[in-house]
Order: C-alpha cells, then sequence, then structure tokens
C-alpha cells in the first residue's frame, strides 16, 4: 500500500458518517441550550472583542481572536471550499454554513473551558482542551493524550498543508520552485515563532484585518459586477443542499458531507485549537472570550468562505465530480480544484487570477502557521508546566518550533494529496477527542454563559468568580479577580445581595449581610 492510499484510508476513519453527526448534533445541542447566543448576543460577540486589553501575562480579546481567526482563516478558505464544491456540488456551500452557525455554539463551550481552567505557566496564560481535560473531567492522563495530539497534528501534519498549497499557488502563478518559496516561507516563519507567544499575537493582529478585508472586498466586487447572478447563486445553493436540483441530486449526500468535514477543517469550531488561542487572553470573564471565539467562526465560514464560493459559482468556475464516474457538472476542463478560485478571478481580471490566488494563499497559510506554532507551544507548556523554568521546557519548546519549520519546508516538494489527508486526519482525531469531552463538562461551559448574563442584567461588567458556577478547580482566577478587576469584583460583591455566599479572592465563603 502506498503513501497516499495509507493517508486515505486514515483521513476517511477520523472522517465517518459518525464524526459528522457527532459535530452537527453537539452544535444543535450547545445551541439549543444557551438559546442561540449566535443569534441573541452578536452585539456582545463584537462589541468584546476590543474590549479586553492585554498584560503581561496574557494577551488582549483581539490579539486572542486573530490569532484564532488566523488558525482558522487558511488554505481550507480556499482550496478546501473548491474541493468541496468539486465533490459535493454547491450545495456543499449551505452545509458549511450550517457547521458554522451551529459550530459557534460549540466554539463558545471550548473558549469558556479553556478560560476557566487556563494555567500561568512561565509568566503567560496558557489554556485549551488538555487543561480543561485535566482539571474539569479530573483525567490527567486524557490531558496529556491530547496535548501529544495536538504536537502530531499542529507541529507535524498541519503545516504542511498551508506550506504545499502556497508552494504550489506561487510555482504556478510565478513561475518560482518550490525550493525558493521553502526557503522563503521557512525564514520568515522562523523569525516570528521564535519570538515566542507575544510577536505570534503582534503578526496575528497586524495581518488578520487586513488579510481578512481585502479578500472579502474583491469577492462582493465580483458579486457586484455579477450582480445579475446573485438569485441563481442562491437558489442553486440552497436547491442542491436540499435535492431540489436534479442536476446535482447524485452528490446530495456528499454535499452534506463534504461540506461539514470542510467546514470544520476551516472554522475548526470543536476541534480545540481556538480554544488554544482563547486560553492565553487577559478577560475578566471566561463568557467575554467564549463569545469573541465564536464570532471568529462566523467570519471563517459566514464572511471568507463564502467570499470565495461566490467568486465561484457566480462565474460558473468549477467542476462537479459524480461519484459513478465522470462529471455531474464540468465547466472548466481539465482543471483541478485547486485551481477554482484563481479561473473566477481571472475571469473577472484576466492574468490577475493566479497571482491573486498565490498572494493570498501567503497570507492565509502563513497566520495558520503561526497559530499552529502558538498552540504546540501552548502543549509543549502543559506537559512541562510543573517545571516550565528548567531545560526541559526550553528544549522541547525550542526542538518543536524547529520541526515545524521543518515540515513547512519539506512540505512544499510532497504530494499535495499525501499533504491533505495526513493533515485532515488530524483534525478529524483532534476534533474525536474534543468534542466528546465538551460534551461532557457541558454544565460548567454552559454555567460561564449564564454568570455572564446574570451580571449583565445587574448592570455589571461581568468577573468570574468560579464559586458562583459551581466550578472547582480554577483557582487562578482568585487572584485574576483580585489583582487586575478589583473594581469588578467590589460592585459585583456590593449588587449581589441575593442570598448566595459571597466570596473572598481566597476562594472562602462568607454569610451575606
Amino acid at each position: 500500500m502506498d503513501l497516499l492510499s495509507i493517508s486515505t484510508t486514515v483521513d476517511n476513519f477520523f472522517w465517518g458518517r459518525i464524526m459528522v453527526y457527532l459535530c452537527l448534533s453537539a452544535g444543535i445541542y450547545f445551541s439549543i441550550l444557551m438559546r442561540f447566543p449566535q443569534l441573541r448576543l452578536i452585539k456582545d460577540m463584537v462589541g468584546q472583542l476590543f474590549r479586553g486589553k492585554s498584560s503581561e501575562k496574557g494577551v488582549s480579546s483581539f490579539q486572542g481572536f486573530a490569532m484564532a481567526l488566523g488558525g482558522r482563516v487558511g488554505t481550507g478558505n480556499i482550496t478546501g471550499v473548491a474541493s468541496a464544491i468539486f465533490f459535493g456540488g454547491p450545495g456543499a456551500v449551505f452545509w458549511m454554513w450550517a457547521i458554522a452557525f451551529l459550530g459557534a455554539g460549540s466554539a463558545y463551550i471550548e473558549a469558556a473551558l479553556a478560560q476557566v481552567w487556563k494555567e500561568e505557566i512561565h509568566g503567560e496564560y496558557r489554556g485549551g482542551p488538555a487543561y480543561y481535560m485535566e482539571r474539569g473531567l479530573g483525567r490527567k492522563w486524557l490531558g496529556s493524550a491530547f496535548a501529544v495530539l495536538t504536537l502530531l497534528s499542529c507541529g507535524v501534519l498541519l503545516p504542511g498543508i498551508q506550506s504545499n498549497s502556497f508552494a504550489v499557488a506561487a510555482r504556478g502563478s510565478f513561475g518560482v520552485p518550490p525550493l525558493y518559496m521553502a526557503v522563503l516561507y521557512g525564514g520568515l516563519i522562523s523569525f516570528i515563532i521564535f519570538g515566542g507567544g507575544r510577536r505570534i499575537a503582534k503578526a496575528a493582529e497586524m495581518i488578520v484585518p487586513f488579510m481578512a478585508v481585502g479578500y472579502i472586498l474583491l469577492a462582493l466586487v465580483i458579486l457586484f459586477i455579477n450582480a445579475d447572478r446573485i438569485p441563481r447563486v442562491f437558489g442553486l445553493i440552497f436547491s442542491s443542499a436540499f435535492n431540489m436540483n436534479a442536476v446535482y441530486g447524485a452528490v446530495f449526500g456528499m454535499a452534506v458531507s463534504w461540506g461539514v468535514k470542510r467546514g470544520i477543517f476551516s472554522n475548526e469550531a470543536g476541534q480545540g485549537t481556538g480554544a488554544q488561542a482563547a486560553g492565553a487572553a487577559e478577560v475578566s470573564h471566561p463568557a467575554k472570550q467564549g463569545l469573541v471565539q465564536a464570532f471568529s467562526v462566523y467570519v471563517d465560514t459566514l464572511f471568507v468562505c463564502t467570499a470565495t464560493a461566490i467568486m465561484i459559482l457566480a462565474t460558473d468556475a468549477f467542476n462537479t465530480v459524480d461519484p459513478s464516474g465522470g462529471f455531474v457538472v464540468e465547466n472548466l476542463p481539465g482543471t483541478a480544484s485547486g485551481n477554482f478560485t484563481q479561473a473566477a478571478v481571472n475571469s473577472f481580471i484576466p492574468g490577475f487570477g493566479g497571482g491573486f490566488v498565490a498572494i493570498a494563499l501567503f497570507f492565509f497559510t502563513l497566520t495558520t502557521v503561526l497559530a499552529y506554532a502558538f498552540y504546540t507551544d501552548s502543549n509543549v507548556g502543559y506537559l512541562f508546566r510543573h517545571n516550565s523554568g528548567g531545560r526541559g521546557y526550553r528544549a522541547s519548546l525550542t526542538a518543536s518550533r524547529i520541526v515545524i519549520v521543518i515540515m513547512v519546508f519539506i512540505s512544499t516538494v510532497m504530494s499535495a494529496d499525501v499533504v491533505w489527508n495526513f493533515g485532515s486526519a488530524g483534525v478529524g482525531a483532534m476534533a474525536w477527542f474534543n468534542v466528546i469531552v465538551i460534551l461532557l463538562l457541558t454544565k460548567p461551559g454552559i454555567a460561564t454563559l449564564r454568570d455572564y448574563e446574570a451580571q449583565k442584567r445587574m448592570g455589571l461588567d461581568p468577573v468570574f468568580v468560579p464559586e458562583r458556577c459551581g466550578i472547582k478547580g480554577a483557582e487562578l482566577w482568585h487572584d485574576i479577580a483580585a489583582k487586575a478587576y478589583p473594581e469588578q469584583l467590589a460592585a459585583l460583591k456590593a449588587k449581589d445581595r441575593s442570598g448566595a455566599p459571597e466570596y473572598e479572592p481566597d476562594g472562602k465563603t462568607q454569610t451575606p449581610d
């Protein structure tokens, strides 16, 4: 069995029907329990983006958002959307929207839990699935297993998808040999990630807004030029999604599976990666960063992925394969799915498509690799959290960063299908772990949102006291609330006269006056 066959088998194992239904079900479950905060609290989602400020220990809310969005917005937003349309037809776009809308609920839960059980490691906040698996579930072995899996996925398998996609686009558009791209790309990645978490956060803060807004604006211009096609484009998406279009009837089942699969790969909701950026943020209440991360799912899929889909569908720059052989639709004979976006832009500005896609992929993939480096750092920190000042921690941190650079370098010359399959399998393995765990931690996750909303109704700027939510093992928050948010804590004590105990920074309770 060759490497391509092995990688395909492994990918299919993790992304079977059970995984698709599990992610959809989790999103529905959390959304119903929280009464659809992705609709009710949109104003809070946007408002919390710019309210938190960075500190010596934590990044700002916006920097945490930018890192998570940088991880979400990558090659999946260009080639991933194209492959979803190739295998599942236009209807796959709707199911990408669906998993983004529902996945925002899962993104809230995992991000809030990452904040609840975050830790201070080497003077910086770190959090994520490994941390809440140990503290929330009381399963240290599970946290360690997930940390190792994250190191394998984010440190070894996933960076290659990004660099490979960019190298292929740069070679096709500018004729630059992959080796040259590997040296340039690897050098830039090295400069940023060896500067540590703060340099990664700063880079993401500067690059992410620029790249996302620029990409979306071009899509809007193309949509405006093709305004007469808007009803047809959206009609095609919805009719194909619900098997009401005879042309795409043969790929209806593929539309659901590929839409969900590529949607989760792109927006990472429930996967556990965005939670690691959330855990590093400096905020007064976990719900604040949970809402911010839920919004990042919207930006990734509803904005950036939709931009790609609109460019492709409005210009008919796509093919859809028939599972039984041949094509359901073949608008671009001989064109691979990875070139759909390029063809779409070329139809608008001849000769510009290749360069545009290559430049977009440079920024998209760069920020994604930076996010992977940050996630890798967080899990090295978890494994060495009891000896973060020792040589083992520093050596492991350096080694993990070197591995990322090496994988970025060598993946530029590997088969794209092999790189994609192994990377996708890594995402699937993490999602399996994390979705089940956040379902088990539903109660504390929901409690954070209820506490946040209760304090908002009191007219307060919410501050987190774990005991108010019945949460144990989050003692760090006593120190955070007392030292960083004393005014909010005092206001909460003054307002909270409901008969519930008040809480001191040391976690002890006292009877209300």
